[in-house]
């Protein structure tokens, strides 16, 4: 809808009000004069309801400027104004039916104002009425033949209607008046094509070219209808000459890749496409964008790394002060396990433009790992000067800080995190303190652990994950057996046959005697788990078969459990006298 013409409205408005007679008027009789004067008067009143309402709609009060808008428009209904003004309001609440009636009304009213027939056009349009609305367009087009943009606008109309003979007289009658306009030139291929005659289509890119025979990307528009309508021959004569004509040209490389892959030569497509991406007449974001296009025509993601890092790497080579390419080149090689190198890349990208926010993200994302924990605090520590109110700043803290053994720090560094985080962001919210609630038990803070699984779990109750540490940590602790054994459950419901899942139900049945039971669900942990089982899963087995007098059985699982990398610092005393210790 377009914005109201406040001093074309007032002009309006001044047509209603009573003006002292011109020299040489006849003579006015005192009946007539008090008629008048009764009149003047009586506008003068509905004159300032008028420029109420319209003080109450520049201070958004749109209630009351609606209200005062009828009731100027019941007392003075010839003034056309009024029902643009209420067809506004009514479109702005989603009142169709009525805006249509009120542009209508100011229409009858006012037959020649155009600016009320392109909003009656554009709110046709918007309910998909486009016929309708180019029928609105053209009236305008008529009455005003040296103006293009209604020309344009009833062109545009028809061809969403799917009335392209009706919009090409349009087009061609714009095109008198801006001749040679790009713009108008492709919405005439848009009709052509939409009248299946591809020839004429053809015909008026063929004039363009003409026009600007070094624009590569129209030698591509026409190869690209050849190649849609199975003409292969004349798509490839197209791309002939324009590699003849532009060799260098990106457009035109990446034009010929295309057609070399629409006729399944794959490899001469990767080979162009390649040329065109590390094209240098390119800057560095016109060739992101021609990488963009050649990865998503790729359907592997294995294949888009293969295919797609050698290319990238070229581009870093030849932009290696553009902060998105060096980004772009990390998440390649992030995504290729080569996280030291990615490092490096995201880094030197946020070297070049510290305000990026996701690549601090990501740069933070490749230091994980425990080994990288003084890489992660350090950038951290840089992250949260540049972002202080982030809580994504915070929670890497804590992650650093954890992975340093520094629990406290860790804590302290979360609970910032939550009081960052908007109160709506429910999932965040969650996973953080979810990781309070591990930190706090890792800190032997037992009861504040529980509060922060608690509120988790009040957020989300249905996280397994959350569901099964909590009630491990309740089981190692020995304690709300019955509340453990309920949400241990749970997360097995949530994810059946999880490993991890299963071995703290098992271990939440030893720890309630019940060591029959216990060890069918750690043996099927550990089944499930196959060569990636963790080592406490075998000394869990181990304890088990102990308490159930296979001792020989208990003492060859904790060697495993060794083998496995357990961190059970009683385990080496088990094994050595074959008898279980806790």
């Amino acid at each position: 809808m377009s914005s109201p013409r406040y001093l074309f409205l007032l002009l309006l408005l001044c047509t209603g009000i009573a003006v002292p007679a011109s020299y040489g008027q006849k003579e006015i009789s005192t009946t007539d004069s008090v008629e008048a004067n009764s009149k003047e008067g009586k506008n003068a009143k509905t004159d300032e309801i008028y420029f109420q309402a319209i003080q109450a709609k520049m201070h958004d009060d749109y209630r009351q400027a609606r209200i005062l808008f009828e009731k100027f428009a019941e007392a003075r209904p010839e003034v056309a104004a009024t029902y643009y003004e209420l067809c506004n309001l009514s479109y702005d609440e989603k009142q169709v039916d009525k805006a249509t009636e009120y542009i209508k009304k100011a229409i009858s009213l006012d037959k020649d104002n155009k600016w009320y027939k392109e909003d009656y056009a554009s709110i046709l349009a918007d309910h998909g009425e486009f016929a309708e609305a180019a029928a609105v367009m053209a009236e305008l087009s008529k009455q005003y033949p040296d103006d293009a943009s209604y020309d344009k606008a009833t062109a545009e109309y028809y061809t969403q209607a799917k009335k392209y003979k009706e919009a090409l007289p349009y087009i061609d009658k714009a095109l008198l008046i801006e001749n040679e306009d790009e713009d108008l030139m492709e919405r005439k291929v848009k009709v052509y094509l939409g009248m299946n005659d591809v020839e004429k289509a053809a015909e008026v890119v063929r004039r363009m070219i003409a026009l600007d025979p070094t624009n590569g990307k129209y030698y591509v528009e026409l190869g690209d209808i050849y190649d849609n309508n199975r003409m292969t021959a004349k798509a490839t004569e197209v791309y002939q000459k324009a590699l003849k004509q532009l060799p260098d040209d990106a457009d035109v490389q990446a034009g010929i890749a295309g057609h070399y892959l629409k006729t399944g030569d794959t490899a001469a497509y990767r080979t162009t496409m390649n040329k065109a991406i590390v094209n240098k007449d390119l800057d560095a974001q016109g060739q992101l964008e021609q990488l963009n296009n050649y990865l998503q025509l790729i359907p592997a993601d294995s294949m888009k790394l293969v295919q797609g890092l050698p290319v990238v790497r070229q581009l870093a080579a030849q932009h290696p002060d553009d902060d998105q390419v060096m980004a772009v080149y990390g998440d390649f090689l992030e995504l290729s396990n080569k996280h030291d190198s990615a490092s490096w890349a995201y880094k030197r990208s946020v070297q070049i433009k510290p305000s990026e926010f996701n690549v601090w993200v990501r740069l933070l994302g490749t230091y994980a790992g425990k080994e990288n924990a003084d890489s992660m605090l350090k950038y951290s520590d840089k992250f949260i000067r540049l972002y202080p109110n982030q809580a994504d700043a915070h929670y890497f803290s804590a992650i650093a800080h954890n992975n340093k053994g520094d629990y406290a720090g860790a804590i302290k560094a979360v609970n910032r995190a939550i009081d960052y985080e908007p109160d709506n962001n429910k999932a965040a919210l969650a996973g953080f303190y979810a990781f309070l609630g591990e930190l706090y038990h890792s800190n032997k803070q037992d009861d504040m652990s529980d509060k922060a699984f608690d509120k988790s779990l009040a957020i989300n109750p249905d996280d397994a994950s959350v569901l099964n540490n909590y009630s491990y940590f309740l089981s190692e602790r020995g304690v709300r057996l019955d509340d453990a054994e309920k949400m241990s459950k749970q997360s097995l419901a949530l994810k059946t046959g999880e490993g991890t899942y299963l071995d703290t139900y098992g271990w939440i049945l030893y720890k309630k005697g019940d060591y029959a039971k216990a060890k069918e669900y750690v043996q099927k942990a550990i089944d499930q788990s196959g060569a990636n089982t963790d080592g406490t899963l075998y000394d869990h087995l181990g304890n088990i078969l102990y308490k159930l007098n296979d001792k020989d059985g208990a003492v060859q699982n904790w060697k495993l459990a060794k083998q496995k990398g357990s961190d059970d610092p009683l385990l080496d005393k088990k094994i050595s006298e074959g008898k279980l210790y806790e």
